[in-house]
């Protein structure tokens, strides 16, 4: 036979004790001890509730991968409209003044440019043309220069170390034949900036100084962008008057050839573009 448990009175009292004690144990657990405390002395541990961790819960943001299509497209939206620079109020004042359904003749566009420039600087005129095809180049002198002396070098072994310090002093560079080769170690520098020595703008040459010569007499290099049929060019100042602006930009369009121009602007350093008509020249 098993064990027999025999309960006899006053066991209830024992097993009540019992349960208590197990009770005061479980509390025990849940409290913890603070330190400096003496011995026996005790902090419960308190925390948040069910309730107050649920009001604290954030909920997440979505990652960039999560982002909605629409929201993405219209941050990029945004920064696109923030990045853009706006005019000042002058500028809308006078671009008012040039109407840019209309092709001016040379003379009304000469006449209006003064009118529309911003600052009291002697401004600079540029001549920026749209061209038929890409690939168009040559050089050209213009009768009363443009206003601004041209910085020419001829290229050299000193020169190249200059450049490939970043140290850039001149406008033009012109080089020897046999310099070229040299050259090419700091073409990624000079090339993006139209600097690179070319034969076909004649800035590669035998006879450098003679190539210096003209240059600094006035003669200009022109070409279209690598990548649209447009050149840009710097015809004088707003100080040289109608007369001599116009014989400067005459003797461009000449070199270029008005057959391969689909159309001009004209503009000062920071006045609104003219479109003009060469035809009118």
């Amino acid at each position: 036979m098993g064990k027999i448990r025999v309960k006899s009175f006053g066991d209830e009292t024992v097993e009540q004790e019992e349960q208590k004690k197990a009770k005061k144990r479980q509390e025990a657990k849940k409290v913890g001890k603070a330190p400096g405390l003496k011995g026996g002395e005790r902090i419960n541990v308190v925390g948040p509730t069910e309730e107050e961790l649920e009001a604290m819960a954030v909920t997440p943001e979505p990652s960039a991968a999560e982002e909605p299509k629409e929201e993405k497209k219209a941050k990029k939206q945004q920064k696109k409209t923030k990045s853009k620079s706006t005019r000042s109020k002058k500028y809308k004042e006078v671009k008012t003044q040039v109407d840019r359904s209309k092709t001016y003749r040379l003379s009304d566009a000469l006449e209006l440019l003064p009118k529309v420039k911003l600052s009291k600087m002697d401004e600079t005129v540029e001549l920026h043309l749209n061209t038929i095809d890409k690939g168009i180049s040559g050089n050209v002198t213009l009768p009363h220069g443009t206003g601004k002396k041209t910085r020419v070098a001829i290229a050299d072994d000193k020169l190249i170390a200059d450049v490939e310090k970043g140290v850039i002093a001149f406008d033009v560079l012109v080089a020897a034949p046999q310099m070229m080769p040299k050259l090419a170690k700091v073409a990624r520098v000079l090339g993006p900036k139209g600097l690179m020595p070319n034969p076909k703008n004649g800035t590669v040459s035998q006879n450098p100084e003679e190539v210096v010569k003209k240059f600094e007499g006035g003669q200009m290099s022109y070409k279209t962008e690598s990548k649209f049929p447009i050149i840009h060019l710097t015809v004088g100042k707003l100080s040289f008057g109608d007369k001599k602006l116009t014989e400067n930009i005459s003797t461009v369009v000449k070199s270029v050839n008005p057959s391969k121009i689909k159309n001009a602007t004209l503009k000062s350093t920071m006045s609104p573009g003219i479109k003009i008509d060469i035809l009118s020249l």
